[in-house]
């Protein structure tokens, strides 16, 4: 795993050296670039991500976390993407932390769980969304599974049904199915997909896996399509963690916390185990970011 960022405090005699060489620092597990504040240029993008590219391969890792001013260069990530890194981006974690989130607008818009009507978007069902549609089935009388499968939810609802005695409702109208849901959990919908239904116009749409653009006029609701968070804990024999506490400036800063923590998650453990881990490290959602809106 390696972490990349902008330098510190890039100087007069960085921005030179940068401008003429591209020098790229190596330090323990980060990589650090020299740049200014301005956005990259095409051409600065491409040498960095390939100089980037050739530190990875050489340590055999694919794996790398990006400052929040990298990530916002949209042609450095898409350089890195070609290279085929995998770039941390707080997706997984969003997935995994869904119960939360539910908790968080719940409390925030001082909904009651049992009066309201929750609809989860979803195909491609993944065994840690599989396993928090069973937990929301414990607090929420009104789910509804939208989705193109019918016949492969439909087993998992008639096993809800024979195990806990669960009623949940699946179901695939573009008319109905969100007309009346005033939670929307979209786990993998894209926006081509999403905007053929019939959403209900005050709905408050959370977006899991993909960014989503409600393009319906009539839609005046809430679209989130990201979050931050909040911690105690996080795992200390990270390389990584261990340094910040050598440094004396505060390089954690300059991420997000939400990808900080999802990189330091063995994603293999049993869910109850990853659920357990949130809870000890205190996880708690900071903020909600829809349009730029912060909630």
């Amino acid at each position: 795993m390696y972490y990349i960022q902008e330098a510190d405090k890039p100087n007069f005699i960085l921005n030179i050296l940068f401008n003429i060489f591209n020098i790229v620092k190596l330090q323990n597990n980060s990589i650090i670039l020299p740049i200014d504040k301005k956005e990259m240029s095409e051409k600065k993008a491409e040498k960095l991500a390939k100089k980037v590219n050739h530190i990875l391969t050489k340590m055999h890792c694919r794996k790398i976390v990006l400052s929040k001013k990298l990530k916002n260069e949209e042609q450095f990530v898409n350089e890195l993407y070609s290279y085929n890194c995998n770039i941390v981006d707080g997706k997984w974690l969003f997935e995994l932390l869904s119960e939360k989130i539910l908790d968080y607008i719940v409390n925030k818009k001082k909904l009651e769980k049992q009066e309201i009507q929750l609809s989860i978007l979803v195909n491609d069902l993944s065994e840690v969304m599989l396993q928090t549609i069973k937990r929301l089935l414990q607090q929420y009388k009104k789910i509804n599974i939208v989705t193109n499968h019918i016949t492969k939810f439909k087993k998992i609802e008639d096993k809800m049904l024979e195990e806990q005695g669960i009623m949940i409702v699946v179901n695939n109208n573009k008319r109905r199915s969100l007309a009346k849901s005033q939670l929307i959990l979209n786990v993998d919908f894209p926006s081509e997909l999403i905007n053929n239904y019939n959403i209900y116009e005050e709905a408050i749409i959370i977006n899991i896996r993909n960014n989503v653009k409600i393009k319906r006029k009539r839609f005046n609701g809430i679209n989130i399509n990201n979050y931050e968070i909040k911690f105690e804990g996080i795992n200390q024999n990270s390389y990584f963690f261990e340094q910040i506490e050598q440094d004396n400036y505060n390089r954690i800063e300059k991420f997000s916390k939400k990808d900080l923590y999802e990189a330091q998650i063995n994603q293999k453990q049993p869910f109850e185990n990853m659920i357990r881990q949130i809870q000890k490290d205190k996880v708690e959602i900071k903020e909600l970011i829809a349009n730029n809106i912060k909630i």
